[in-house]
């Protein structure tokens, strides 16, 4: 399902946290440090929000070992069931915590605080997991440290390590505020708090005033040249496969809209399923048969203005667009493509090598604009759900309806939009409040159909650089005056 509210959704006032960096896996990105004499090696804490970008495959947390494969201790979501464990093996005792709790929501900002106190006199309080402020209680493997075990996490000598296990096990996606505390065992509250006015919200603290030991660690991600920056000033990780366009404002109190790897759909069972990576803001048809595949956003919008940018990255037949929910949707066929009920307002690559407005579904016929769709180029979108109007530019240059330019700043008039209404042709659910999610998808099952999303974050290099009005974003095209980025802080202000 596409997500309509965003988890952690945007509260006023408190600690901002201004960047997180992606780990994309594919790129086998990670950091690390080696430990040197710890302030106890029997006691630490380690914080850290994240934001998964993908599921289903064993991705590490933090990990560390003497440089085989028998001593170990490892954070890290399991592969398949999406469950979390923190385990702890230093010789011939092992200790494990594993979630019967799955965390499959990639559009959820999420808090997690790890304790290891093995000198503390009760048993289950030698090692510990809270997630978003809360202890976790419910395992389906529960086993506790030894009195005094060690640990090879804040081991001298040994590796601190990042988002990558003993040689692989890549974690994939955006960390932030990622705080590691030597020689003490702290709570959730030291690192965060509930909101005052929405009680139901975690959100994080400033954290500079901890103690964070000899091997500890505060990493804010500010410093797009040093990922690995110690911001409380002690040695920095070393980065690998890292670089300062993986630096991100996609944060746990600014949440950006991503495309959505839980509603994807391929029209027949032979289909490969398309490819999301870098954050899930990119769609990649690696495979050909991949016929009419589709990805919408994490976030649709039933009022408001929002822009957003997509890049045709590689040759191939797209659309790239708008939809409802339910558009292509059907929970007992994968063939279901329902063009007729369901809003699809669409541009067409086609075979004539021209960009083609498709129009509302329902309404036939499509219009061939006449530019040529080369690899490079840009489509920025500019939604206005207060007056039911969406206009669309190539490379800046908005599209001409009946030879009028789009003017996305007209308002009710609706100069130039690319609808003229939503609701004509049959087409349900507006006035119900019916979101509106964009979308992109391959037609014709070519292999190499790309198409990159830039929702704020961009994941191409940008040559300009353009925020909102409220100064969020990234775009490479200017975002016009009362239009803003899909983000939990916009909606929470206009939507």
């Amino acid at each position: 399902m596409s997500i309509i509210i965003p988890a952690n959704s945007a509260v006023s006032g408190g600690f901002e946290v201004a960047n997180s960096v992606l780990f994309n896996s594919p790129d086998s990105a990670s950091m690390q440090k080696t430990a040197g004499a710890p302030t106890d090696n029997n006691k630490w804490t380690y914080s850290v929000w994240v934001k998964r970008s993908k599921l289903g495959t064993l991705q590490e947390i933090l990990y560390g070992d003497d440089g085989g494969t028998s001593n170990f201790c490892t954070i890290r979501f399991n592969d398949t069931s999406d469950t979390l464990t923190f385990k702890n093996r230093p010789g011939s005792t092992t200790s494990t915590l594993t979630t019967s709790a799955v965390f499959r929501d990639p559009n959820a900002w999420m808090h997690l605080v790890f304790v290891l106190d093995t000198s503390n006199s009760t048993a289950a309080d030698r090692d510990i997991i809270y997630i978003n402020g809360v202890r976790e209680t419910n395992f389906s493997t529960e086993s506790h440290s030894g009195s005094g075990d060690a640990c090879f996490i804040n081991s001298n000598g040994n590796p601190i390590k990042i988002s990558k296990g003993n040689s692989s096990s890549f974690f994939d996606g955006y960390m932030a505020e990622a705080c590691f505390i030597d020689g003490l065992a702290l709570s959730p509250t030291d690192f965060g708090e509930f909101d005052e006015d929405s009680p139901t919200i975690w959100k994080p603290k400033n954290v500079s005033g901890l103690t964070f030991g000899n091997n500890g660690f505060y990493l804010d991600f500010k410093d797009s040249s040093n990922l690995g920056n110690d911001a409380n000033g002690g040695t920095d990780l070393t980065e690998t496969n890292l670089a300062a366009t993986d630096q991100s404002t996609d944060t746990c109190t600014n949440n950006f809209a991503t495309l959505n790897p839980l509603d994807r759909h391929k029209q027949n069972t032979a289909a490969l399923g398309a490819s999301l990576f870098n954050g899930i803001t990119t769609f990649n048809t690696a495979a050909s048969n991949a016929l009419k595949l589709y990805a919408k956003s994490t976030i649709g919008v039933t009022s408001g203005k929002y822009y957003w940018e997509m890049k045709r990255t590689a040759n191939s037949a797209f659309l790239i667009g708008i939809c409802y929910q339910n558009y292509f949707y059907d929970a007992t066929t994968v063939a279901h493509w329902d063009q007729d009920a369901y809003l699809a307002c669409s541009f067409q690559e086609k075979g004539n090598g021209n960009y083609e407005w498709a129009g509302k579904s329902g309404d036939g016929g499509i219009s061939d604009t006449g530019i040529s769709a080369s690899d490079g180029q840009i489509l920025g979108f500019a939604l206005d759900m207060d007056n039911y109007a969406l206009y669309a530019h190539l490379n800046g240059t908005y599209f001409a309806v009946s030879g009028t330019t789009g003017v996305p700043t007209s308002g009710s008039s609706k100069t130039g939009s690319l609808l003229s209404s939503f609701t004509s042709g049959g087409l349900p659910y507006v006035n119900s409040g019916e979101p509106v999610f964009p979308f992109c998808a391959d037609i014709n099952g070519n292999s190499n159909c790309r198409v990159d999303a830039n929702f704020g974050y961009p994941p191409f290099a940008i040559t300009s650089g353009n925020a909102d009005d409220n100064g969020y974003g990234n775009f490479e095209y200017d975002v016009p005056g009362g239009y803003f980025a899909l983000n939990t802080k916009n909606l929470a202000e206009y939507g």
